[in-house]
């Protein structure tokens, strides 16, 4: 299992990617994060850090 980002909902705040242990999220280019999930550990500090609740684990 891994944690996705929904692009539509996400209001590009980083507060994911500042909750992220293993610093596995990183910025795109229209400044909206998007999750390595190659890196990521299923911890779901992302989604308790997302204040509009759009990083589901998948």
């Amino acid at each position: 299992m891994a944690y996705r980002i929904s692009a539509d909902d996400c209001i590009a705040c980083g507060a994911c990617e500042g909750g992220c242990p293993v610093s596995c999220i990183s910025e795109k280019e229209d400044g909206k994060r998007v999750i390595d999930e190659s890196a990521c550990i299923d911890c779901g500090a992302c989604a308790d850090a997302c204040p509009v609740a759009c990083i589901h684990q998948v």
